[in-house]
């Protein structure tokens, strides 16, 4: 039986309409919906087991559009692991990611010991523009962990969330 208990404060980042809410809920909820409905921020809980102990993880799911740039730092500064998500039908989504990274930068300063995973959601559609090698060699750049998912066919999602602890 897991002896403690941990909270997590899991925040995702990425540009409008690249899955966010998807993969949270598909976590969270186990369900997917095709329609898209923007978010202003989301906040629910999973309790999840982690190396021997149950984990909490308080999952922040942040607007795609960048209105709110004081919530997207206090985001940041709550927060003890990021996931910062891309469609691979978008470069474009790839590119908004940049920013969000270099103030995750700013504002914890070395990121060596902060879990960071870049996603590149949307894997299940054909119509690519970033290769999994673009991913890869992003996520070497920033030295953090890289992984391609679908929300919609719900691969990669579980793994996502265990993965970045």
């Amino acid at each position: 039986m897991p002896q403690q208990s941990n909270d997590y404060r899991v925040v995702v980042f990425g540009a409008g309409g690249v899955g966010k809410s998807s993969l949270v809920l598909r976590f969270v909820k186990g369900t997917f919906r095709d329609t898209y409905i923007p978010t202003i921020e989301d906040t629910y809980r999973q309790v999840i087991s982690c190396d021997k102990s149950v984990c909490t993880l308080q999952i922040t799911d942040t607007t795609g559009s960048h209105q709110f740039p004081a919530m997207q730092r206090l985001s940041i500064s709550k927060g003890h692991a990021f996931i910062l998500v891309f469609s691979v039908t978008s470069k474009q989504s790839l590119e908004e990611l940049k920013p969000i990274y270099q103030q995750i930068v700013q504002i914890k300063g070395s990121v060596e010991s902060i879990p960071i995973m870049l996603v590149g959601n949307k894997c299940d559609e054909t119509q690519r523009e970033v290769e999994s090698r673009e991913g890869e060699a992003m996520a070497k750049e920033w030295k953090c962990a890289f992984m391609e998912t679908s929300a919609k066919m719900n691969y990669n999602v579980k793994e996502l969330f265990q993965e970045l602890l």
